[in-house]
């Protein structure tokens, strides 16, 4: 079937149905909504059955509603209507919710339903919920719904109130009055939800040292405690602040924006805050202590029956010079501990996605910050190709993209969550790339099929990734079924009378292929065309990382986008 989706941007909801989709057959095209008659002309040009918008916050124009079936994914159960579904259903302590697929109609969430799955509100933030348990189950309801749209027989259910399965209602916008933090007032609790219930957009505004900043996530703390509202101690470029009863960390901040002035972006609480942040004490904990602690730490190290087990959670999935250094040292501690078998990845969310553009943007020097970041996961992955005497298994609970994608790649097995969505290419950064991909990526898939992937620039799932060979397995399940499926099979191997043999191959391998081409060759050669792509007036990156930062829309659908 031509399905066309229709998305404000092309987000990780959008990349997983996208990739769903082409899996089962059907020839799926994109328009991002960036104007009426672009979509009028698209829609005329691609001629779909079907019409699909994963994510949308615009109105679709009624000559293509009415001329054509278009479902509508709303992040919210039955009769819930407006834009600030999750932000709402964190903000009440729901503890259930639901992903609705209805038709667009004049009144916007109002349209007869095609398919509903409800999923369970995990204990995390709001960006955290979209990429895993909201959607999981939209794209359940999505599948649902073209199937029932395939048949042609199926009649949409009409939005009735008086329904006993219809709950939701119409919610306002959530504004900042809502989301308001009283730090004289407001226990811990209710301070996350409210954190939670905007972390990834629009943040929570509030006021430190005379500044307004919108803050983004918030974790606990079980230790540190202060006066309420104060600054305790910072971590890793995160900042603790006090509440009634306890304590959080909020590890982003973005600075309000003045009228007429430039857009603003995310970055680490230390560095957003500059010289305006007092002398506070820093109050590092190891990655093995993390692990047996409920407070905030982007590296845990833990060990279970003879295998260990390497976690790392960075904002965004982004992994700046100095991150990128932290999980190296990391790294090089939990290889030397007396196991046979490690585990990388984090518990839930992006497993990588490369060099830390905000943070670059952020820097007095863009392009030399540029070549400390790439240099900085260079070494990172160059360690992992170089551990000969344990297994390394790359485990994605969530998406990667560019050089997150070529760090998994430097593990002896890459086992995925069948939600996963890879982006392995970086072009779309006007860059070459680097992280060994030249050595990784043809290995995995052949020089032919390295190409394609680097040059076409499109999502990839897990399942066709599998099949590509770029990764080992492709596992079904949530985000705890996964887990237990790796602990089980990291088990497995770690027990396994074989592993010694396979350490023996791996190292002779390893060795074949330094005789054949050092390691360095290809790092020599990746970072020429990176020096180039950093360093040369006439090169593109400088220009799409800032609109990419600054979130600049572009003028029309990305080329590479509109290949079916």
């Amino acid at each position: 079937m031509r399905i066309l989706l229709v998305a404000s941007a092309f987000n990780s909801l959008t990349q997983r149905v996208h990739a769903e989709l082409r899996e089962r057959g059907h020839e799926v095209g994109i328009e991002l909504a960036l104007g009426d008659d672009h979509l009028r002309t698209r829609v005329t040009e691609f001629e779909p059955e079907l019409i699909l918008a994963p994510m949308l916050t615009t109105a679709i124009p009624e000559d293509i509603w009415t001329a054509h079936t278009v479902l509508i994914v709303h992040p919210g159960p039955k009769g819930d209507r407006g834009p600030s579904s999750l932000d709402w259903a964190i903000h009440e302590g729901a503890w259930a919710w639901g992903v609705t697929v209805l038709q667009a109609v004049a009144d916007m969430d109002a349209g007869p339903i095609w398919a509903t799955e409800p999923f369970a509100v995990a204990a995390c933030g709001k960006s955290e919920l979209y990429r895993n348990e909201v959607a999981d189950a939209a794209v359940r309801a999505v599948l649902t719904a073209v199937n029932r749209f395939a048949t042609g027989r199926f009649a949409p259910e009409p939005l009735d109130y008086d329904r006993p399965d219809v709950h939701g209602r119409l919610r306002p916008y959530h504004e900042q009055h809502y989301r308001r933090i009283d730090w004289t007032a407001d226990d811990t609790a209710t301070v996350l939800r409210k954190l939670r219930a905007a972390d990834s957009q629009p943040g929570v505004l509030d006021e430190l040292y005379g500044r307004e900043f919108f803050l983004h996530g918030g974790f606990g703390e079980d230790r540190l405690r202060g006066r309420p509202g104060a600054v305790l101690a910072t971590r890793d470029g995160a900042i603790c602040r006090a509440t009634v009863d306890g304590a959080v960390w909020l590890p982003q901040l973005r600075s309000r924006r003045i009228p007429g002035g430039p857009a603003t972006y995310k970055l680490p609480a230390t560095i957003a805050l500059g010289r305006d942040l007092p002398d506070v004490p820093e109050a590092p904990v190891t990655p093995a202590e993390a692990a047996t602690r409920d407070t905030w730490s982007e590296l845990r190290y833990r060990e279970e029956n003879e295998v260990g087990y390497l976690e790392f959670a960075f904002g965004g999935g982004a992994m700046s010079t100095e991150q990128c250094r932290r999980l190296l040292a990391a790294y090089r501690h939990a290889c030397t501990r007396p196991v046979d078998v490690l585990v990388l990845g984090p518990a839930r969310d992006f497993f990588s996605n490369g060099i830390h553009l905000n943070v670059i943007e952020a820097s007095d020097d863009p392009a030399t910050e540029s070549w400390h970041n790439i240099n900085a996961m260079n070494d990172l992955v160059e360690a992992i190709l170089t551990t000969t005497d344990k297994l390394v298994v790359a485990a994605l609970a969530g998406n990667a993209a560019a050089g997150g994608v070529m760090l998994a790649l430097a593990a002896d097995e890459v086992w995925c969550r069948e939600s996963v969505v890879l982006n392995p290419h970086y072009r779309l950064m006007g860059l070459h790339g680097s992280e060994y991909w030249t050595y990784t990526l043809p290995r995995r898939v052949g020089a032919a099929e390295a190409d394609r992937l680097i040059r076409e620039a499109l999502p990839v799932g897990a399942r066709a990734a599998a099949n590509l060979g770029l990764v080992d397995r492709a596992l079904p399940g949530d985000t705890e079924e996964f887990w237990s499926r790796v602990r089980r099979d990291a088990e497995n191997l770690s027990a396994a009378s074989e592993l010694a043999d396979r350490l023996v191959a791996k190292k002779r391998r390893r060795a074949g292929d330094e005789a054949d081409r050092p390691l360095s060759a290809y790092r020599a050669s990746e970072l020429a065309q990176m020096r180039r792509n950093f360093y040369h007036p006439g090169e593109p990156y400088h220009a799409l990382r800032r609109d990419f930062v600054h979130k600049v829309r572009p003028a029309a659908t990305p080329p590479h986008l509109t290949v079916t």
